[in-house]
């Protein structure tokens, strides 16, 4: 019968398989400095051959704490969130701290429920998107006496340390961008935003700046689910539709956004001169558009690398302590799209 069948390997399995003794195998396992190269190679290969991974329970339960890092997340559909993830891998990748991912859709109730798992098992840290959480998770945050990095979004006061951007002011520089372009019958196109917290941010300071300037969001659309193309061009079709006069289209982020733009280019509309159109998030995907969408870039990779630093730096050094505020600046990419 095969091994991988009947029973886990053990240390004696190693032992054997090697030739050295099992206390040999678990300081070479441990990467104790105290062994020969020729007998750590020896057993590494043994150990690689059979298919041996090491029991790390005992050691958690003696530190009361395992080697991964929890990284709560809205979605993965979400083409934000993986360029996110891709930054705290590639800063955790030769750490021995290793990244594992809760999705909550967005949810606070499922937040709850995934941090609450995630904590019971003792984490070294927890990397969690936003600021706004039910009162139960962020008790169990505050109680949790690791590192806490609240992610994407500056705007609060985070449980320990946040790293992110302002999303009032990324919106209030979009509007002035228009503004200053000239646009003045303005459309917004967006999520339903009670549950997309950064995305109602943005609006209320993108509406400000409008005010500010004598202007109001003169139509508005909003939608539940996904970002998708074919929701942007659905929803850019009924705007005009019904408010034929805007001259400017704002969307909250770049997917739905990139739906309006082959909308209007299929139409016909000259872009920017008789209509603009901005997004939010920077995705390059959409570079491969027959007209570049003005968007501001969210910063998302850096946010990912800036969070797991602050979590290496607290376990390396616990005593140390970090800023509560880590702000990250964005910039406007005018495109083809803004005049």
């Amino acid at each position: 019968m095969n091994q991988a069948t009947s029973r886990p390997l053990t240390l004696r399995d190693v032992s054997e398989a090697s030739g050295v003794s099992e206390m040999t195998v678990s300081r070479v396992l441990r990467n104790r400095s105290d062994v020969s190269a020729a007998t750590r190679e020896k057993v590494l290969k043994a150990a690689k051959q059979l298919g041996y991974v090491p029991n790390k329970i005992a050691g958690a339960l003696a530190s009361q704490r395992v080697n991964l890092v929890a990284v709560i997340i809205p979605s993965l559909s979400n083409m934000v969130f993986p360029e996110v993830m891709a930054g705290i891998s590639r800063t955790l990748e030769d750490t021995g701290l290793q990244p594992v991912v809760g999705v909550t859709d967005y949810s606070p109730e499922k937040e709850e429920k995934v941090l609450y798992e995630m904590l019971s098992w003792r984490p070294s840290g927890v990397i969690i998107a936003g600021l706004e959480h039910s009162d139960a998770a962020r008790a169990m945050l505050r109680a949790a006496g690791i590192p806490v990095v609240e992610i994407m979004d500056v705007d609060g006061e985070p449980v320990d340390t946040c790293v992110g951007i302002s999303h009032r002011r990324a919106g209030r520089q979009m509007a002035e961008a228009i503004l200053q372009a000239g646009y003045k019958r303005i459309g917004f196109l967006g999520t339903k935003m009670p549950l997309d917290h950064r995305a109602r941010k943005r609006f209320e300071g993108f509406t400000q700046a409008l005010a500010r300037g004598g202007v109001e969001v003169t139509d508005q659309e909003f939608y539940s689910g996904g970002s998708a193309l074919a929701k942007g061009r659905e929803m850019t079709a009924a705007m005009l539709e019904r408010t034929p006069d805007l001259d400017f289209l704002y969307y909250s982020n770049d997917m739905i956004g990139a739906g309006g733009l082959l909308y209007l280019i299929e139409k016909g509309y000259d872009v920017p001169g008789r209509i603009g159109l901005a997004g939010f998030n920077g995705v390059e995907l959409l570079q491969g558009l027959p007209k570049q969408l003005a968007t501001m870039d969210a910063c998302r990779s850096e946010i990912g690398r800036k969070a797991a630093k602050v979590i290496l730096n607290r376990i390396e050094n616990p005593e140390q302590g970090s800023p509560s505020h880590i702000e990250l600046t964005p910039t406007i990419t005018r495109g083809d799209s803004l005049r």
